[in-house]
Formats: structure tokens, sequence, C-alpha cells
């Protein structure tokens, strides 16, 4: 047995361990329920919510999204926008100064979105507020959205993650990217709760009791990936994060490839920075017995399902070149498994917009993610901002 093929197996054991956890996640959250309350259930009770809006140099689209957010069904009285403004030209800020909103003015050397969040927590008057909420500038706000986090925390939540879905799917990477997001919302969010795990956090669309979140965001160590910080403390600290299947707030999606690339960078660079600083701590709480927090954090472990494709078509590749059987079926079977697994995974609705176009599109995007992961080095030392435009697309759902 050669060290080659000895490499192969070894390839194939962690590339079907991390099919079997995408098979039992899809599968979960098709049998369960997330964690949104019964209309029955609304509560007279209107806490007072703070929203937070960290927005660096988006001048394009802060005030469309500030303006669609102040149309809440929540009273008016009850909740505060406020806008943490990082680099804004003075034309913006001029026109944010018109509304009915907070204005909150930061300067960084190296801005990043964890700086802009804890400089507005150690200059608000945290006792003020019930409940605190982050929105990204893109971010529009269902009209309803803020009365459901309000109903989740009557309930005794004190951590939840809202719904966030494409409020634009005008190009194919759009549209490929709005699926994408609902994968991760079907496993790592809605499964999750099914299992009687935490749910992911995203960066936005969720909500916090504000002591609980200052003390989770007083440690972060990663340049772009504060949520997944914020979300392992959280429950390192023994508290569960719920999810809102029915709390829908609108995310812009990116539209092209080197956006996507760009972004990919971003998210896997926080995730290797994240592994570094919590793998043995993660570890540590399962061999004492914490297997709920300890889990959530070897999460962050699991392939990402396009790099996950990628190395199994490769692996199926070499099997068939190798002309021995034994070497491409174990691939070609855990190939279909994953497929059949992302297709659970994905809202009806979604599938309508798929056209062949977007299939042939896949690969390239693949391409995209490899180079990003080559590139992730760029993301340690700056944050790699994601640009947004003022268009607001076709809101799905």
């Amino acid at each position: 047995m050669t060290i080659v093929y000895i490499a192969y197996l070894i390839l194939l054991g962690i590339v079907a361990l991390n099919v079997l956890y995408w098979l039992v996640f899809s599968v979960a959250g098709r049998l369960g329920r997330a964690d949104d309350t019964t209309a029955e259930s609304a509560t007279s009770v209107f806490r007072k919510i703070g929203v937070l809006i960290p927005a660096y140099k988006e001048d394009a689209v802060i005030v469309e999204s500030v303006t669609e957010n102040l149309k809440q069904t929540y009273p008016a009285d009850r909740y505060e926008l406020i806008v943490i403004a990082d680099s804004f030209q003075p034309q913006t800020l001029a026109k944010l100064a018109t509304l009915p909103i907070n204005v909150l003015q930061v300067s960084f050397e190296v801005s990043t979105v964890a700086k802009a969040i804890n400089a507005a927590l150690s200059r608000l008057p945290l006792e003020q507020y019930d409940i605190l909420v982050v929105s990204d500038a893109d971010n529009h706000m269902a009209p309803d959205f803020l009365s459901r986090i309000n109903q989740a925390f009557a309930q005794g939540w004190k951590a939840v993650q809202g719904h966030r879905v494409a409020k634009n799917i005008n190009t194919s990477v759009a549209i490929l990217d709005a699926i994408s997001e609902e994968i991760n919302n079907h496993i790592f969010r809605k499964a999750s709760r099914v299992l009687g795990l935490s749910s992911a956090t995203i960066g936005s669309g969720m909500a916090f009791e504000p002591g609980l979140m200052k003390a989770a965001m007083s440690t972060q160590h990663t340049i772009g990936g504060y949520d997944k910080e914020l979300e392992t403390n959280i429950v390192l600290s023994g508290h569960t994060i719920g999810y809102l299947e029915d709390a829908f707030i609108y995310d812009e999606k990116v539209a092209n490839r080197a956006v996507f690339e760009n972004q990919r960078t971003r998210w896997i660079a926080a995730q290797w920075q994240f592994l570094t600083f919590y793998f043995w701590q993660g570890i540590g709480e399962i061999v004492r017995g914490q297997f709920a927090s300890g889990f959530k954090v070897m999460q962050a472990v699991v392939l990402p399902k396009i790099l996950l494709l990628g190395v199994l078509f490769v692996c199926l590749l070499a099997g068939l070149l190798s002309g021995n059987s034994s070497l491409w079926a174990v691939p070609l079977v855990l190939l279909i498994t994953l497929c059949g697994s992302l297709i659970l995974s994905v809202p009806t609705h979604l599938w309508k917009r798929i056209t062949f176009r977007e299939l042939l599109l896949v690969p390239l995007l693949l391409l995209s993610f490899v180079r990003a992961v080559l590139n992730m080095r760029k993301a340690f030392k700056r944050f790699m901002h994601t640009p947004h435009t003022s268009t607001t697309g076709t809101p799905v759902p």
C-alpha cells in the first residue's frame, strides 16, 4: 500500500465525515421547527430596542436603509436606530442628521466591525435598552422584525438570530449566493436548533441582552469574524442562541465574482483565525462533557460546501483515471449524498431561479473560492470591506 494511496484514504475519511454532517443536519432541518412564537403569544410589553448599524464608507446605501428600517410596526418610541458611522462623507452625515436616528461617528487606523460595535457599546447608555439588535448597513428589516424579536425575548431568550434572506437576485452570482445563504440557514441555524444546539449567528439580524453582548464582545481576536467569536463566547458562557425563521431581514447578495472572492477571502481568514484561538478550547469542552458548547466550536472545522464539492470532484476524477473502481465508487456515492443534502436544504421558491447559466457558473465560483483560500493572508492584516449598492433589487421571498 503506497503512501499516496494511504493519503487518499485519509482524505476520503475526512470528506466522508463532512458529508455525514451535511446529511444529518439537512434531514434534521426538515423534521423540526425553529423557535418562532405564535401570534397568540404576542406580548403587550414593548422592550426598548437599540438597533446597531455599523457602517464603513456606506454612503451609497445608508440613507435608503435607514429610511426603510424606520417603517417598523413596532412602537416608534420603543426602538432607536443607531448608525455607527465610520469614514462617511459630510453630505451623507448631513442627510442622516435630518432623520429620527442616533448617529455615532467613529474613526480607526484599521477599521473593523468589532471595533465599531465595541465603540458604540462603550458610548451608549446600555441601561436604557432591553435588547440590542445588529443590522448591516445594507440590510432592510421586515416591518414586523422587531416585534418578533420582542416576542422571543418575552419567552425568555437572551440571544436570537433572525432569518437573513436575499433582497436582490439580479445576477447569476446573486442567485447562487442567495441559495448558499439559505442552505446555511437550514443547516447551521434551523437544524442546529432542532438538534438541541445553539443557532449560528451571521453578523446581522441578531439580537442580544445588552450586558450579555458587551461581555461577549470584550475579547476579539479575528479581523473579520467578530460574529463567530460573539456566538462562541455566548455559548461558552452557558447560554443558547435561538433562531427565528419568520423574522426576516433582507440582505444584499454579492453580484459578481470579484466581490464574491473578496468576501470569501475575508470569511475564510476569519474562520482560520477563529480555529487558531478556539480549537483546543472546543476540544476541552467536549472532554469535560460540555458537548453542546464544544460541538458548536468544532463546527468551524466543517469544510465549506463549495470546497467540499470541489474536493469530491477531484477525488472522483483521480479514481477514474486510476482505473480502480474502488477508488472512484466511494467519492461518487459521497458526491451524490452531498448534492442530495444540499438540494434538501434549499427552499422551493429558489429552485425556480436556477437556469443552466447558474449551473455553469458553479465551477467558476469554485475557482474563486480556491483563490480566496490562497489569498486569505491578505485579510489577516486589514478588514476587506464588501461594497454595497443602492439598488434594492427583488426581495426573496
